[in-house]
């Protein structure tokens, strides 16, 4: 049986890193994240505008993770507090026990083996703890570091999920990528 509940947040701690739960002290870090064209490159979202962007969206990640919808993750290094990076399971479906991973990371951190690292807390807690079957990524084919993290993850090409995808607008620019407990 699926287990979603958030509260108390599970952060985890690394020798390098802590993930741990977004507040509102991220809200400029999260504008960066949110509006940075390197960030943003491969993602099709509306781009934040203004720090009261940054502080809505993580109210909504807030009241999200309360409900037991989703839990978002703010990436730090283990001897500073600042948010370099965000990753979340989302889209929770209770009945196929399935999630979707998403994850973003500040370019001043690519290389470095941290979203690696912090996916696979993340894909550790979705299966032991949440008791998911299978967690999803959608990726823009075009995001060459974001296809070798994946398959770095053991993530493959989710065809069947594509083919039954409803909207299939998003798969114009998007591959379904899903590894399995």
């Amino acid at each position: 049986m699926l287990n979603h509940n958030f509260i108390p947040f599970p952060a985890f701690k690394t020798e390098r890193l802590t993930l741990r739960e977004l507040g509102l002290q991220d809200a400029d870090a999260i504008l960066v994240q949110r509006s940075h064209p390197e960030i943003n490159k491969f993602i099709h979202r509306e781009l934040a505008k203004n720090r009261d962007d940054a502080i809505a969206f993580i109210e909504r990640v807030s009241t999200q993770q309360q409900n037991n919808q989703s839990v978002t993750w703010a990436i730090s290094l283990a001897d500073n507090s600042d948010l370099i990076g965000q990753l979340c399971l989302w889209n929770i479906n209770v009945l196929e026990e399935t999630a979707e991973l998403g994850y973003s990371l500040h370019p001043d951190y690519f290389k470095l083996g941290i979203m690696s690292e912090a996916v696979s807390l993340v894909l550790n807690y979705g299966f032991e703890v949440m008791h998911l079957k299978r967690i999803d990524a959608f990726t823009n084919k075009d995001n060459l570091r974001s296809l070798k993290l994946l398959e770095r993850m053991k993530f493959t090409r989710n065809n069947l999920l594509e083919e039954n995808l409803d909207d299939k607008t998003e798969l114009t620019y998007n591959q379904i990528f899903s590894v399995y407990r």
